[in-house]
């Protein structure tokens, strides 16, 4: 049950600094609200419930032609604000923090790769990377932006359409689709060219979701910052976390579905949140007194 909800201040963050100097070496799992700041949006609101319809599922998506042509049409637009992205303060602080030795590892649902190019090198990304596609029938992969500039030259009808960018590279957009041209996968002929990510209603592979448990059973304690776990991909951690009396901390704004499982919930900003408590421990641990200076925005 949770011991203590506080709000953003200071309190908040040095009850974090104490958890982390109790439970040193953290296993970080991250969500959407992670990368807002970095301009992707996020799928649910302060209640944890949907700020748009969901997005596409996997049985749909292999099944219907339409699908495929809807789902492309809406990306060709939409990924462009993935692409464009930057990790911003908390993504920098988890890499920090991975450098200070307090990360085992790092369990991302997000698919944005900016864990990664924030320095981040532990990192499990549990759904996959949207910057990759691959073939359903030959398993061949190719770089996303190159399949872009592909669906662009066949369908350049679609690049002034405007359309607000939705979370993992979809747009907001209902249109008539039936003429937009799909590509077929290059090396096998026909095969249907999916995102490397796990789409809804696909499961994550075993060898990954094995992976961030033995992440979580090296740990002293879990960290979850960005997420509402309402979906069972994430939660399962945060369950297996107490089954295994790991201690819970939690920085997110809204609820979430372990609310009652965390030792500590903050409903703050996870970038400054993140960035205060790498600095704390920077100077827990070199002993300095001196204020340490914020990473670039």
């Amino acid at each position: 049950m949770t011991e203590s909800v506080i709000s953003r201040d200071q309190v908040g963050r040095e009850a974090l600094a104490a958890f982390v100097a109790s439970h040193p070496r953290l296993a970080v799992l991250t969500g959407a609200g992670v990368s807002t700041a970095s301009g992707i949006p996020d799928y649910r609101d302060g209640a944890g419930d949907w700020k748009r319809p969901p997005p596409m599922e996997h049985g749909v998506f292999m099944a219907s032609h339409a699908a495929r042509q809807r789902y492309w049409a809406r990306a060709l637009l939409g990924f462009r604000t993935l692409q464009g992205a930057r990790p911003n303060a908390a993504h920098r602080a988890l890499a920090r923090l991975e450098a200070l030795g307090h990360v085992v590892g790092l369990i991302t649902q997000n698919v944005d790769g900016l864990h990664q190019r924030a320095g981040s090198r532990r990192v499990i990304d549990l759904h996959g990377r949207a910057d990759m596609v691959r073939c359903m029938s030959c398993g061949a992969r190719r770089m996303r932006h190159d399949l872009h500039a592909e669906l662009a030259r066949r369908n350049p009808s679609w690049l002034d359409t405007r359309a607000v960018s939705g979370p993992d590279g979809d747009a907001d957009l209902e249109a008539d689709f039936s003429a937009f041209e799909v590509v077929d996968c290059t090396r096998c002929g026909d095969g249907i060219y999916k995102p490397d990510v796990v789409f809804f209603g696909d499961s994550v592979p075993r060898q990954r979701v094995a992976a961030a448990m033995a992440c979580l059973h090296e740990a002293d304690a879990l960290l979850v910052v960005g997420s509402s776990l309402m979906v069972y991909s994430g939660f399962r951690f945060a369950r297996e976390a107490a089954r295994l009396s790991r201690p819970i901390a939690c920085v997110n704004q809204g609820r979430t579905r372990a609310d009652d499982l965390y030792a500590l919930k903050i409903e703050a900003s996870a970038g400054e949140t993140l960035v205060a408590l790498s600095e704390a421990l920077v100077v827990t641990s070199t002993g300095e007194s001196r204020r340490i200076s914020r990473p670039p925005a």
